[in-house]
């Protein structure tokens, strides 16, 4: 069996109909899974973290880091 792990739920991703440590027969369908909700989570949560999937075994983990920040805070004192 492979398996798609979220490493760490963040709040974006308990309020999202995902479902963590899904399931598959093969690992053909866990990777696309484990792809496919990277590219969602990256392009639709609040985009304070940033999604990657790393293969560990049987295992296919989504990693959570937090973003880059962009340099200016929009406080307008930046120039």
């Amino acid at each position: 069996m492979f398996t798609v792990q979220v490493e760490k739920e963040c709040g974006c991703f308990k309020k999202s109909d995902f479902t963590n440590n899904m399931q598959f027969d093969n690992k053909d369908d866990a990777l696309a899974q484990a792809l496919n909700m990277s590219k969602e989570m990256n392009e639709e949560f609040c985009q304070k973290h940033e999604f990657s999937v790393a293969e560990e075994g049987e295992l296919f983990k989504i990693r959570v880091q937090e973003r880059a920040k962009s340099g200016c805070c929009g406080g307008g004192h930046c120039g």
